[in-house]
């Protein structure tokens, strides 16, 4: 919103307006009737509206105008003018909604003071909205890692065009704390942040949800594009949407526009579209359960996400993050991570990702005792049986094994692991486990362990070859 749309039947006054505001740095659009002014009303919504009552040849009058843009765009500030100016149509202008009434011939020094503050007015009522909306807070995104880099490297390259993102990764990763950081750190960053929840929608209730629905009793109720005028709209796991609600979703992204459920008026709006998804798409198109034309207008720019086990070393970093959350939010114990916590921390099977993390580590707060530093035997699956005098309990596996087999298992997964939550770092790995880094090259190579890039970052695993013949 840039511009100031000045819409009056006689020419001499709509370009008299549009001189001094050019004048004074605005930018102006002019319309001499009803069918002119929507037209530019519905090709791109205007900072302000100065409005003429009387409209001479048109279909519309001023206080119609008036009700169809506090309808579909009920946050552009409209000034009535008039030059039959009477008590009972400012009134009538008031309870519409508009800002306010000057009377022809009005002032000049007067419209400018109603113009600035109507803007001023505009604006800080975008922000009190945008202030009590928990969907803009600003997503914090925690890491180091290399992975995490790339991530970040990635998301950054396109927070400031329009381009339409595709989110990748396992359930729990952090996709939509990405898409939040694409939101934030963009030029639309002041505008909503919409999610829909694909898969939490009845398909038989997809549509009104979307797109908003008209009856005589209820009038009209905005849907969630609606909504996200001027911002973003996120499709979150959009794999789940309805086929039949995919079509009219590919329709609103060519046109930018729709139709209410009951409706008869399109309704235009500007999104920004970032999508998400855990499930392979391609499958999804070749089994006739996602439309390709949808898939290829979503998936301009496909970002992938990685998972927890991919960053291992941002874990500590993110269990930091996630205890002073829940001291703030909910007034839990800040209680901070013990070497012993982290390690272990870093070791765990995670097919959760940070959403897991994120709830272990608020389950910790909740039940732990005390405001000291959070201890491993705390953690999930750490009260595990040990024997006499601390000794490790073997797993089944291990115990039916000779010594030396049971040995190359151990250090095989043993170092797999502390590789990982190193990020791949060799020296760090060769540092903590006490080994020369010379020593633990070769004795990885011995037990058939590798690494590689991976979303950014080295990964250790198994060589094809070892994984075969194990």
């Amino acid at each position: 919103m840039s511009d100031i749309l000045i819409v009056d039947d006689e020419r001499d006054i709509r370009e008299l307006i549009s001189d001094i505001l050019e004048d004074e740095g605005y930018a102006t659009r002019l319309a001499g009737n009803s069918d002119d002014a929507m037209a530019a009303i519905n090709a791109a919504e205007p900072a302000l509206i100065i409005l003429d009552i009387w409209l001479k040849d048109s279909r519309m009058d001023g206080i119609d105008i008036l009700k169809a843009v506090k309808r579909d765009n009920p946050g552009v500030p409209v000034v009535i003018i008039s030059g039959h100016g009477n008590i009972e149509i400012a009134v009538a202008a008031i309870k519409q909604g508009a800002y306010d009434f000057i009377e022809k011939p009005f002032n000049i020094d007067q419209l400018l003071v109603v113009i600035r503050r109507a803007m001023e007015t505009s604006r800080l009522r975008r922000e009190n909205r945008s202030l009590r909306r928990p969907e803009a807070a600003q997503a914090k995104m925690i890491g180091t890692s290399a992975s995490f880099r790339g991530l970040i490297s990635q998301l950054d390259k396109v927070t400031k065009s329009n381009g339409r993102v595709m989110l990748t990764g396992p359930a729990g990763c952090g996709k939509e704390v990405a898409a939040r950081y694409i939101h934030a750190n963009s030029n639309r960053a002041d505008g909503p942040f919409v999610t829909v929840n694909c898969a939490g929608v009845a398909p038989e209730n997809m549509e009104e949800v979307l797109f908003g629905r008209e009856t005589p009793e209820r009038g009209v109720e905005p849907g969630l594009l609606e909504q996200a005028h001027g911002g973003v709209i996120y499709f979150d796991e959009v794999a789940d949407m309805p086929v039949g609600t995919q079509s009219k979703i590919l329709r609103v992204l060519v046109d930018q526009q729709f139709q209410r459920v009951g409706g008869n008026d399109k309704v235009r709006v500007d999104l920004r579209v970032i999508s998400s998804t855990n499930r392979d798409l391609q499958q999804a198109i070749a089994a006739e359960t996602f439309r390709q034309e949808l898939y290829h207008r979503l998936n301009v720019v496909p970002i992938p996400v990685p998972s927890l086990e991919e960053r291992r070393e941002d874990i500590p970093l993110l269990a930091d993050h996630f205890i002073d959350e829940c001291n703030s939010a909910q007034g839990l114990p800040k209680r901070a991570l013990s070497e012993d916590a982290s390690a272990l921390l870093q070791t765990m099977v995670w097919p959760g990702n940070v959403r897991q993390l994120k709830n272990m580590v608020e389950r910790i707060l909740i039940l732990g005792d005390g405001t000291g530093p959070i201890d491993a035997r705390e953690l999930p699956g750490a009260d595990e049986p040990e024997g006499e005098e601390g000794r490790v309990v073997l797993s089944g596996a291990l115990a039916t094994l000779p010594l030396r087999e049971a040995r190359e298992a151990f250090e095989r997964e043993y170092l797999l692991t502390q590789i990982n939550r190193f990020g791949g770092n060799i020296s760090r790995t060769a540092n903590f486990v006490g080994m020369e880094r010379s020593a633990l090259h070769r004795k990885l190579k011995s037990l058939g362990v590798v690494t590689s890039s991976k979303a950014g970052a080295r990964v250790a695993h198994l060589d094809d070859e070892e994984a075969q013949a194990s």
